[in-house]
This record gives C-alpha cells, sequence and structure tokens, in this order.
C-alpha cells in the first residue's frame, strides 16, 4: 500500500485492486447522495478494466484511522489555451457522517499538489446546481464557476448514431 499523505488520522493513498468493492460502494454512495442512483451502470468488473488495467483514470483512497471513508477520481485533460495538460477530477466523495472534518479539503489539497508536481496549468471538475454546500465549499478554497459553459453529453445509443455518421461519408480510394 503506498501511502501518499498521512496526518494523525487521515491517508491519502493509491487505490489498488484489493480496493475493487470500496471503490464501488463509494461510487454507489456518491450516486445516492447525488440523487442519481439509477443511472449507475457500472460494475466492479468494470472498475478492474477501466481503472487497473486500462488505467484511464487514477484513483486514491481517503482513509480515517485505516477504514475508507471517501475518494478522489482523476485524470489527465489537456488545454489548448494554456498549452498544458490539467486535471480533471470526475469524482471526489466523502462518506456523509464523516463530512465537515476537513477531509475533502485535503483530497482537493492532494489534487492540487499532483497538479504543481506534474506542471499542470489547471484543475476542473464539476458539481450540481443544486448543492449548494458543495458550491460553497469550493468558492471558499478560490475555485471559480464556469457559468458560461454548458456541459454537454453524449452516451449510449446517440454514440453509435453519432460515430455511424462517420462511415455514411467516407470515400474509400
Amino acid at each position: 500500500m503506498s501511502v501518499l499523505y498521512k496526518n494523525k488520522a487521515f491517508t491519502i493513498r493509491h487505490a489498488t485492486k484489493n480496493d475493487i468493492p470500496t471503490i464501488y460502494n463509494l461510487i454507489l454512495g456518491i450516486a445516492e447522495y447525488e440523487k442519481l442512483l439509477n443511472e449507475v451502470i457500472n460494475t466492479p468488473e468494470l472498475i478492474e478494466e477501466w481503472l487497473f488495467e486500462k488505467n484511464v483514470a487514477e484513483t486514491y483512497i481517503g482513509e480515517e484511522n485505516g477504514q475508507a471513508i471517501g475518494f478522489i477520481i482523476l485524470f489527465h485533460n489537456y488545454s489548448t489555451f494554456v498549452g498544458r495538460a490539467g486535471i480533471y477530477i470526475e469524482d471526489i466523495f466523502i462518506i456523509p457522517e464523516k463530512r465537515g472534518l476537513g477531509y475533502g479539503k485535503l483530497l482537493l489539497a492532494f489534487a492540487g499538489q499532483l497538479a504543481i508536481d506534474r506542471n499542470c496549468g489547471r484543475m476542473e471538475w464539476v458539481c450540481l446546481n443544486w448543492n449548494k454546500q458543495a458550491i460553497n465549499f469550493y468558492k471558499n478554497i478560490g475555485a471559480e464557476p464556469m457559468d458560461e459553459w454548458t456541459t454537454y453529453r453524449l452516451y449510449g445509443n446517440n454514440i453509435k448514431l453519432l460515430a455511424s455518421k462517420l462511415n455514411d461519408n467516407i470515400i474509400e480510394k
């Protein structure tokens, strides 16, 4: 187990394959909190494939006295304007009974240190508009909302439909 940060009670470490059940349960926890539990199609098998075999994102576990109480999943993106990679935080979650103790701020600070160590140009994430507690927290640490941007998403059959447009227009030589 690779410990990357430790204070009196809180530890941040790299997740391992042994953490797959914990990661899955934390994903369910964040989905329940966000009232999106019915949208979770992830499985422990998919977590193993995408996070540990294909390594598309980094996962870190936050522990209080050896018990997993949260996580952060992040990956690199690239800013054409800044000319450097950035860190995109896909999810950050602390179980409800451990909120308000500074653990979320420590996970974000940890991601910030990764961004500095890797010479990244920025960090980004999204937050649900109704989550006023999180919005206030993010503003208090100096994060700026990108109100002029709207996030768009394609998934499932709409991705297939879009991709089929490519096949419709291929000119063979």
